[in-house]
């Protein structure tokens, strides 16, 4: 069965996002970029990889989660993020439809649970915190790219959740000397 990754960065202070939906506060350069980027390659938009060289092919994910806010990131210059990945945005907006993006308001967990049971690799959680905290439960891999900055406010890594404490276990952790902490965990036996 495939898994359900929710890959971020996030400020020590638990969050994804500024107030206004600004990221620019997470380290960008450093030694943590080339080892995060490598083994993540199939995370950076399609532009970029296809800008800088880097492959968009990889064992980890074929599929791509993002709520709208995540997704209208890129708006209006790059309507299709993730060509490499199937790219599956909730929303309850009725957008013009773009090529290799699909637009949904069903349940995300009923999205979730059908991908699961398809054939293929891993899902990648984008984000943002609202879709992460619907799908908390069916989250199986927590990683996270813990920055050296206090945001103060913004969107949390989990918006409000209905659910009791879910416990992780930690599977890996790498520091680099930028500050950033690569943190990996997985769902608790």
């Amino acid at each position: 069965m495939r898994e359900l990754t929710y890959y971020v960065a996030v400020s020590l202070d638990g969050f994804i996002a500024g107030p206004g939906g600004e990221f620019d506060f997470f380290l960008a350069e450093g030694d943590h970029r080339d080892t995060i980027n490598e083994r993540f390659n199939q995370t950076i938009p399609t532009q970029i990889n296809e800008a800088l060289g880097i492959p968009t092919d990889g064992e980890l994910f074929d599929t791509v989660l993002m709520g709208w806010n995540t997704y209208a990131v890129g708006l209006p210059t790059v309507p299709s993020p993730y060509r490499h990945l199937r790219q599956v945005v909730f929303t309850s907006r009725t957008p013009d439809p773009v090529d290799g993006v699909e637009f949904t308001d069903r349940d995300p967990v009923e999205v979730v649970c059908e991908l699961k049971s398809e054939p293929g690799k891993g899902i990648w959680l984008c984000g943002g915190g609202a879709l992460a905290a619907a799908l908390a439960e069916e989250i199986d891999r927590l990683v996270l790219k813990i920055n050296p900055v206090l945001a103060g406010a913004g969107i949390p890594l989990f918006g409000e959740r209905r659910y009791a404490p879910k416990a992780l276990a930690r599977t890996a952790t790498t520091a680099f000397e930028s500050g950033v902490v690569l943190a990996e965990y997985e769902r608790a036996a």
